[in-house]
C-alpha cells in the first residue's frame, strides 16, 4: 500500500531503505531526539522526489472505548524546514481518520522539540499537556519531558 500526499509518498519500507535510515537516525538533528529504531518493520518510508528521506510510524488503540491512534516520525535534517514534514504528518493523519475511522490521534513530541511542535501545530494538533519525565533521552540516560497533543478528526488543516 502506498499513502500520497500533496508532495510525499508514504511506502513500506524495504530492505534498501534500512541503511538509509539508520544513517538518519544518526544524524545529529535526528539523534537528539529518536533512538536508534530495532528494525523499520512497524514504520513507512517517507518518500520525496523519489529519495527516501525518514521514516513515519503509527499506534492504534482498539479498545473500542478508548480507540484512537498515534502518529511518529523523523526526516533527514536536510529536509527540515521545508514542510515535508507536516505533509508526511496530514497524509497519515487522513488516512487513519478517513480510512482506519479513528476519531482521534495522538502525538508526543520532546517538549524541548520546538521545530516538531511547530509542525504538527501546522497540521492541526494542539497541545494537551506535559508528561513530566516521559522519554529516555538514549545520549545521556536523562528522563525528558514530552508534549502529549492530539487532533480529533474535523480539525485537520
Amino acid at each position: 500500500m502506498e499513502l500520497r500526499g500533496d508532495r510525499v509518498v508514504l511506502r513500506a519500507v524495504v530492505e534498501a531503505d534500512r541503511a538509509i535510515l539508520d544513517r538518519i537516525v544518526a544524524e545529529p538533528e535526528v539523534a537528539a531526539w529518536w533512538s536508534p529504531p530495532q528494525d523499520y518493520d512497524d514504520m513507512w518510508a517517507v518518500v520525496f522526489e523519489g529519495e527516501v528521506i525518514g521514516a513515519v510510524q503509527f499506534d492504534e488503540e482498539t479498545d473500542p472505548e478508548f480507540r484512537h491512534a498515534g502518529i511518529d516520525l523523523f526526516l533527514t535534517a536536510r529536509r527540515h524546514g521545508e514542510g515535508l514534514g507536516s505533509d508526511t504528518v496530514r497524509t497519515l493523519a487522513r488516512w487513519l481518520l478517513d480510512e482506519r475511522g479513528h476519531h482521534r490521534l495522538t502525538i508526543d513530541p520532546a517538549a524541548a522539540n520546538a521545530a516538531a511542535i511547530g509542525c504538527y501545530t501546522k497540521v492541526g494538533f494542539k497541545p494537551v499537556g506535559v508528561m513530566r519525565r516521559y522519554w529516555r533521552d538514549h545520549r545521556t540516560g536523562d528522563w525528558e519531558d514530552g508534549l502529549l497533543m492530539d487532533l480529533l478528526a474535523d480539525e485537520p488543516t
